[in-house]
């Protein structure tokens, strides 16, 4: 979750899609792990991880959605991760 506090950190919003690819750089994935799906088949692993954090940093309070898939850090949490 901290790469994507950091990574939110200075920007204003983000689509859920930039923020995957910059992960998928961070963590030098691969094709292979980055397209690996859950057992239903439908969803890429890596995909629904982040999209799971995300979830919890935005119940935490850490992250706001703008709109539907786009994300911002808030005020307090932007404070904590530059300081």
């Amino acid at each position: 979750m901290k790469p994507i506090l950091s990574y939110t950190a200075d920007k204003n919003e983000l689509p859920f899609r930039e923020i995957t690819e910059h992960l998928v750089q961070r963590f030098s994935l691969t094709e292979t792990e980055r397209k690996e799906l859950l057992p239903s088949g439908r969803t890429p692993i890596f995909d629904n991880r982040v999209g799971w954090a995300l979830y919890y940093l935005k119940r935490a309070g850490l992250l706001e959605g703008m709109k539907r898939g786009y994300y911002r850090i808030t005020q307090e949490s932007s404070f904590k991760v530059l300081s």
